[in-house]
């Protein structure tokens, strides 16, 4: 089970229920699974394809500012790809009534385990926007450059879960790094 991918399913089924059908998103937990259900199918002029892409039309847009002012919401659009980062698209079940989601808790697919370190999480966690190698060291209140290199920057790379705003010239001295998509997800 992975609890990113729980949560985001939680906040969108939320956000995106269909309140007009007088019913709350419904929460089931079995012996081998959590299914979500949000009510009222994809919304009108949204494609599967877009849907998996990120694309967001939320029903419920004061439940939506309400989770943007508590924090719980970065941006919208990113809770279904952050799904994804864990789940495949079979998780998901469309019908004109409602979206299910349905997370085994044993998952099945083999997927590559993915170590990341307090000191990735810390680099993740204090990045904002793009920063330059220096700005980032201090931020993350590190001197030794190559202690940095070594256990933060390059597994973060190395993991995608930043990335170079110049990848074709790693060495160039305005080189400033991002967030990555899945990188955003590991914030949480």
């Amino acid at each position: 089970m992975e609890p990113l991918a729980i949560r985001e399913a939680v906040i969108n089924a939320f956000v995106h229920n269909d309140y007009t059908y007088e019913l709350a998103p419904k929460f089931e937990i079995f012996s081998d699974c959590i299914e979500i259900t949000s009510y009222g199918g994809l919304p009108s002029g949204i494609t599967k394809e877009e849907f998996f892409q990120g694309v967001s039309i939320p029903r419920s847009k004061e439940i939506m500012r309400i989770f943007r002012d508590l924090d719980l919401v970065e941006q919208l659009g990113s809770g279904v790809p952050r799904i994804l980062l864990s789940y495949d698209q079979t998780c998901f079940f469309f019908s004109d009534n409602f979206i299910r989601m349905r997370f085994p808790c044993e998952q099945a697919n083999e997927q590559v385990t993915e170590q990341v370190t307090e000191q990735v999480r810390k680099l993740i966690y204090n990045l904002d926007a793009e920063m330059t190698l220096n700005d980032l060291m201090t931020k993350c209140g590190i001197k030794h450059r190559p202690t940095f290199m070594y256990n933060y920057l390059k597994p973060s790379l190395d993991l995608g879960l930043i990335e170079r705003t110049n990848p074709d010239k790693p060495n160039d001295k305005n080189q400033k790094y991002r967030l990555t998509i899945k990188g955003a997800g590991y914030r949480y």
